[in-house]
Formats: C-alpha cells, sequence, structure tokens
C-alpha cells in the first residue's frame, strides 16, 4: 500500500482519483491537489458518495518548484501523479527530483509558447533520475499510453519484426453542443492545428495540419467515420524503441461541425497562441476561447456513443507478412455512470491509474525515465481488462489504410 499525490483536478485528474480510491488495497491514502482546490473538494465529495472513500485535498500552483516541494515533503507520498497541463510537467519534475518523489505523467512536455509536442525536454532528465533512484513514467494515458502498450504487446506476442504502424483515435460520442472539446480546449486545439509528422523512411515528414483523410469503419458497430491524420507524441517514442518500423501514423476522427467551427476560429486569429494586447493588458486568443467554451468536465451528463481506440500493426512473422489490430471501446455512458466522466477522461484516467500500479506494486519500477513501451507491457494490458478498458485482438483485419 502506498500514499499517492495527484496534481491535477480536471476530468482526468477526477477520473484518476475514483479509480485509485476503488483500489485501496494498492492506494491507501491518496492527496488530491490543484491550483484550484474547491475542484479538489467537488471530487473528494463524488468518491466519498460512490466508495465511501475519504481522500485528502490541497492547493498547489504547478508552475511554482518551491510550492510543489512544500507540499511534497508535507504529504510524503510515494509517488506524484501528474495531470496536470503539459506545462507543468518540467517543474513537477524538478520538484518530485528535489523531494524524492517518483514521477508519472499522461502527456509529454510542451513550452507555453510553443505549439511543440517533443520529448526531447523529459528525455534530458534520465540521469537525473537515475542518479536519483527515481523513476518517471512518462506518457501513461491512453494515447499515449494505452496504445504504446498496446504496441509493444502486439511487438512482443505477434511479430518478429514490426514495419508498419497506425494509431486510430475514433470518437463516436455526442455532447449535443455545436463546438466543445473532449480534454483541454488549449491542449486540444493547439494539437489539432499543428503541423502534422509522420514517420516514414527513417524521418518525420512534414505536411500541413489535417490535409490527409480517409474512411474507417470501427469494430463492434461503433461506426465509420472520417479520419485525419495529425502528429501525436507517442509516434516519437515508438520509431525510437522500435527501428524497425518504417512508416508510422497517428489519425484521429473529426466531424465536420467541429472542423468548421475550427476553421472559423483559426481564420478570426481565436486559435492564436501568441498574446495580443487588449483594454491595456496582454492575452492570449486561445486562452480566451478556452474561457468560452464548455468546460470538458461537465461533458460527462450529456455525452452518448463509443470511443474506439487502438494500434494496426504489420510485419513479419517467421517470414510471412501479417496484420494484427488490438483495439478498447469504451460507453461515455456506462464511465459517467461509474466515475462522472465522459470516455474521453476515463480512457486517460484509468491507464495512468494502472501505470501508477504498475509502478507501486514494483512491476514496472526502476530508476530513469521511461516510456510505456519500453516496459513488459502483459501485467499492463491484463489491468486493463480488470479495470474497465477491456481489449480485443483482431488478427487480419481486412481493412487498408493509406
Amino acid at each position: 500500500m502506498a500514499k499517492v499525490l495527484i496534481i491535477g483536478a480536471g476530468g482526468v485528474g477526477g477520473v484518476v482519483a475514483h479509480k485509485c480510491a476503488q483500489i485501496a488495497e494498492v492506494f491507501d491514502d491518496i492527496v488530491l491537489a490543484s491550483r484550484t482546490e474547491s475542484k479538489c473538494r467537488k471530487i473528494a465529495e463524488q468518491i466519498k458518495s460512490k466508495t465511501g472513500v475519504s481522500i485528502e485535498t490541497a492547493q498547489v500552483d504547478a508552475d511554482n518548484v518551491p510550492e510543489l516541494v512544500a507540499l511534497m515533503k508535507s504529504v510524503e507520498p510515494k509517488l506524484v501523479i501528474n495531470v496536470a497541463l503539459p506545462y507543468q510537467d518540467l517543474t513537477i519534475m524538478d520538484a518530485c527530483l528535489e523531494a524524492g518523489v517518483h514521477y508519472m505523467d499522461t502527456a509529454n512536455y510542451e513550452p507555453l509558447d510553443t505549439a511543440k509536442f517533443e520529448y526531447h525536454w523529459q528525455w534530458a532528465y534520465q540521469e537525473k533520475f537515475e542518479k536519483a533512484g527515481l523513476m518517471a513514467l512518462l506518457g501513461s494515458g491512453f494515447d499515449p499510453g494505452a496504445t504504446n502498450v498496446f504496441t509493444a504487446y502486439i511487438a512482443k506476442h505477434y511479430f518478429d519484426e514490426i514495419h508498419y504502424l497506425d494509431i486510430i483515435d475514433v470518437n463516436g460520442g455526442d455532447h449535443g453542443y455545436p463546438f466543445a472539446t473532449n480534454f483541454n480546449p488549449e491542449i486540444n486545439i493547439r494539437e489539432v492545428t499543428a503541423e502534422c509528422r509522420h514517420w516514414e523512411d527513417g524521418e518525420f515528414v512534414e505536411t500541413p495540419a489535417m490535409s490527409v483523410k480517409q474512411t474507417f469503419t470501427c469494430p463492434e458497430e461503433v461506426g465509420t467515420y472520417s479520419i485525419y491524420r495529425m502528429y501525436h507524441e507517442e509516434l516519437e517514442s515508438l520509431t525510437k524503441h522500435f527501428p524497425s518500423i518504417k512508416k508510422a501514423q497517428f489519425w484521429m476522427s473529426f466531424g465536420d461541425s467541429y472542423l468548421k467551427h475550427l476553421e472559423v476560429l483559426g481564420n478570426v486569429g481565436m486559435t492564436g497562441i501568441d498574446p495580443i494586447e487588449f483594454n491595456g493588458q496582454q492575452i492570449v486568443p486561445i486562452q480566451f476561447l478556452k474561457q468560452l467554451l464548455p468546460d470538458p468536465s461537465t461533458l460527462g451528463p450529456r455525452t452518448v456513443g463509443r470511443t474506439c481506440i487502438g494500434s494496426v500493426v504489420r510485419g513479419l512473422k517467421e517470414g510471412k507478412e501479417r496484420t494484427v489490430y488490438v483495439y478498447n471501446t469504451c460507453d461515455h455512458q456506462a464511465c459517467y455512470q461509474e466515475v462522472e466522466s465522459q470516455a474521453i477522461s476515463y480512457t486517460t484516467g484509468v491507464p495512468a491509474m494502472i501505470g501508477a500500479k504498475m509502478m507501486l506494486e514494483g512491476k514496472w519500477m526502476k530508476p530513469g525515465v521511461w516510456n510505456m513501451e519500453q516496459l513488459n507491457p502483459d501485467p499492463f494490458m491484463e489491468d486493463m481488462n480488470k479495470y474497465g478498458l477491456s481489449w480485443k485482438v483482431i488478427e487480419e483485419p481486412g481493412f487498408d489504410l493509406l
């Protein structure tokens, strides 16, 4: 049993806290902290009502290393689960090193003033964490996260060598709003509007955002959707750790209404990340837009439909070509009934809990900075089936991807 400090009380933070509270034999003491402690207290009340488990709450500024260190030294957790903003990854990692606490997150660091999704800032901490005898687990969400583990599991059990990887993320949910994002609007819009990069023939190739599209039919009657090629950070780590990959792409579904709203907002400058002057003060347009949009943590009651997220791998087994698809489907309303969240937060929060569980149980515990695919996928995959994200394998799925 161990004490954990969860930093971040958005939609994902709520799911992580709920799921940790369900497994008291591992997470016997939970502290939830955020810049706004009232959000933490609301989640704590939900957890108490649903599970009878009491968790502690705290206020902390995740941009302030001394404040983070003071909280960690006061709380004395074995592990910090970082589900704050990606801009805050490095300050939280610095605080963990100073306080002597293990670290994990669900998304890689990105600078506030540049839409760059790269691991090199965090990989640079490898020696510091190793020398401190501490572990940092990067990207333990769904994508990145579960999709990395899916890929590692497929490579381990179905192939001698993998050559082609396609990660496909379909959200078949409907929240009823003309325009809203299923996770932090600022992060979501920066991600979608960034230049696309995919891996091909030993290098990343850039193409305009959302310029490559195809149609994908999900299994289990989730539906048929338009999916668009975009960059996602797991491509960087997976192509590094599986150097036999010749081509790797990430695909995500978007509806016509979402794309039209995004186009108009972009045309009028509302998705910009550079500060502008308004009424004598500096504001960042995308941060102002975030305040106007529905809070993703409030979408749960009204979102219906299912998600379908998985990894498609092609490669060689005993000299013969084959294709294997591993995926999960998740129902938005089932997630809401369990933890008062829609499926996007749920599919990120559950792998965060499982990654933490792997570390605390010693199954994934070694000093240094690690991506998910560098660790044994089998116990993580077993726990996905146990804790709400069951998965299936389709050998030779029979679809052709670009």
